[in-house]
Formats: structure tokens, sequence, C-alpha cells
């Protein structure tokens, strides 16, 4: 059962608020403050505070604790809620008030999860930060571990103190559910450092491993104008990293998924194209359309559209993933591919207008619409997830994408 979350945003900024960049965070260097555009402007502006500034998850430091607590407090008098999730620009291991945060939140006896930390902020060697965090219900963690040896995290993540990062990861094994996380470097942590880390959080207990593709370029869904991270690294090919999930998910015991590609276990993303029946349960596709997505989308949407219709084309633009696309990607379409009818992306880093008129500057008036927020479930999501949610998942998107096929095709 997916569960409603209570966001509690306890603030901060990358490279601020974490003891210093890691060497290969996203984050880094980047200087333009230029709106993207996105689904969230109004109709005649490009810009707004989500793709100004959140999307670059810079605040004004972390914020105080009362504040954090209201507007928990907040959202769940109004929204209602089965678990906290707390979350930093910074890193949540960093914010001075974590322990009091949570000793606090526990009084609504509902479960805590810790989003993204490297422990960066830890500095118990025998784990006392874990164990303070764990009495106060912390029943889930999302730990970014990059790799067991402490050497490696001293210089790549700019950890001051590893062995204590690395204990209170150890605590939070033993007694809560941990999905670790590595962003994967060629020559770096993959390799036989991979098979140390995984074999050292078999033997800690985590939950799951998420391995996260390194982007070093815009392509690969850089969008802040600062690639390469680090210069003469070549991350690994799209398909390279799907045998890499695939090869440490049958060697060890945990769950293993990766980003933005693979879950062998469920086969995701789009696990419906291998489920003939409910592909059978879609709405009829009655006009046409295209279908503007990212490289690794394309051939797999592809392959679900030729089992259900022949009025849908998709065009892959070069970006990797589809919700990074923006409008540099756009331009380089070539216009004659495209119908009358083109849906792109929800959650693309594109304006509306401005989408508009560079997928019409060859004076056709093309109906540009702004499909669903998603259509299936990343590593990052389906690692906590059951076959069962991440279909439904993916059945609820491709409904709302055939209907607006169905209402705004030719």
């Amino acid at each position: 059962m997916i569960k409603n979350s209570i966001l509690a945003d306890v603030g901060g900024s990358p490279g601020i608020d974490c003891r210093g960049f890691c060497r290969y965070c996203y984050f880094k260097g980047h200087i333009s403050k230029e709106p993207l555009g996105c689904k969230y402007c109004p109709p005649y502006k490009k810009g707004c505070d989500y793709c100004t500034y959140s999307i670059r998850e810079s605040s004004f430091g972390f914020f105080p604790v009362d504040m954090v607590l209201n507007n928990v407090y907040l959202n769940y008098n109004v929204y209602g809620g089965d678990i906290i999730r707390i979350s930093a620009g910074g890193d949540l291991s960093c914010y001075p008030a974590l322990i009091p945060l949570t000793d606090r939140l526990k009084d609504m006896e509902m479960p805590i999860q810790l989003n993204y930390t490297s422990g960066k902020g830890f500095d118990s060697e025998i784990g006392k930060e874990a164990d303070l965090l764990l009495k106060n219900n912390v029943l889930e963690v999302s730990y970014t571990v990059f790799s067991t040896n402490l050497d490696l995290r001293r210089e790549w993540m700019n950890d001051r103190t590893p062995k204590a990062s690395i204990k209170n990861l150890k605590r939070f094994c033993e007694s809560s559910d941990v999905y670790a996380a590595s962003v994967i470097i060629p020559g770096v942590n993959d390799g036989e450092d991979l098979y140390k880390t995984a074999s050292d959080l078999e033997e800690m207990g985590v939950k799951g491993f998420i391995l996260m593709r390194f982007a070093n370029n815009r392509e690969e869904g850089l969008i802040l104008r600062n690639d390469p991270i680090i210069e003469g690294i070549k991350p690994h090919s799209i398909e390279y990293f799907k045998e890499l999930v695939t090869e440490i998910d049958k060697n060890f015991s945990f769950r293993v998924t990766g980003t933005p590609l693979w879950d062998p276990q469920l086969k995701s993303p789009y696990t419906i194209r291998y489920e003939e029946e409910m592909l059978k349960k879609l709405p009829k596709i009655k006009k046409e359309a295209t279908i503007l997505t990212g490289k690794v989308s394309a051939p797999i949407l592809n392959e679900i559209f030729l089992k259900i219709t022949d009025k849908v084309n998709i065009i892959s633009v070069e970006k990797d993933i589809a919700c990074l696309i923006t409008i540099e990607d756009i331009k380089k379409i070539d216009l004659k591919e495209i119908k009358e009818t083109v849906i792109f992306p929800g959650r693309a880093f594109v304006h509306d207008k401005e989408i508009e008129e560079v997928l019409c500057r060859d004076g056709i008036g093309r109906l540009i619409i702004r499909g669903p927020d998603k259509l299936t479930a990343d590593g990052e999501a389906s690692i906590s997830m059951t076959k069962e949610e991440v279909i439904e998942e993916e059945m609820e998107g491709f409904r709302k994408l055939i209907e607006m096929i169905n209402f705004y095709g030719v």
C-alpha cells in the first residue's frame, strides 16, 4: 500500500549546508539563475519560484525547527497522512535540530522517514546519532553511501568523519529499513569497490541498494549549465549501466534498482509492456498524435504503442531523462517527423508558450499539450514498491495519456 506522506522540509542548500560539495554533485558549479520554464509558470511569463529557485534547491540556510513543525502540523490538519518524510536541500545529517525535530514529531505517533542523507554531518563513531533518531520513531532511511571505503568517502564525498558515517549507517540497518544509494563513477567506485560495498551492505542488513548513473553533461541530465562536473570522466552507457544493475542484483540478497533505469525484479520502468492483459484494458486510441520523450523511455514507449495502435509515433530528444527535457532539446527536433498534435512530458522544464513557438516555427499550427507527470516509476521509487503498485501507477499514467490523445489528437 502506497502511503500518504507529510513533508517536513528543513531547507538548506547544496554545498553549503552539507559540509561541502561532493566532487560529483550535480549542483556544483552552476552560475546561471535564468528560469528554465515549467508547468507551474503563468501562461505569458517564463519563470516561477520552482524553475528558478527550487530546482536549484537553494534556500537561505536551514529552517528553524518551529517553522518546520508548524508546516507539518498545518499539512497534517489539511491533508492527513500516514508517514512523515523529512527532507532537505542540504544534507539532513547536517541539520542541527534533526534530533530535537524527530523528538517532537514522534508525538504524532507516525513512522518517520529520513530522505536522502549522506551521514556527513554525523560525528559519533559509535553511532550515537542513529540510536537517538531510531528512538524517535525513525523507521526508514535513504542513505547515500557511495562507498564503504573510508578513503574514497573522504576524497570523493568530502566526508570529514567517514568512520562515523558508516557506523551510523550500520546502526540504522540494524533497526530500520535502509535504502542505500551510490552514484557510480567509472574507475572510482565501480568494479571491485562496488562489490565490496555491496557485500558490506549485505552484511549490515540493508533493505535495498540504488545504483545511480553519474551524469557529466547535458544529454545525461545536467540542466544548470554547469557541465562537465568532472573533467575527463565518461559515464557508463545506458546499456552497460543496465547490465551492471542486473549483475549486482543477481549476486546479492537485497533489492537492487538503478536510476535512470532499471529494476531487475519488477522489470521497471514500464512493467506493463510485459503484461498483455493489462495493455488490453487500456482505452482504445482513436486519434493520431506524436509523443516526445527522452532516450531512455523512447524505445520502450515505442514498443508499447506498437502493440496497441498505429496512430502514435514516439520521438526522442537527445536528453536521456524525459522530465529533464529543456527548450534546447526541443529546438533540435526535426519538425517533419511530428504530427499536428504533440504531447510532451508533464514535468519537462519548458515554458508552454515557448515550446509551442518552437514546434510551430515551420508555419504549421500544431496543438502542443503537456502530458501526465509520470508514466512509470523509476528505480528510486520502485525499490520500495510492489509489482502491483508499479503497474497501478503505470496504468493510471497511460490512461491519462490516452485520454489526452483521444481528446486533442487529429
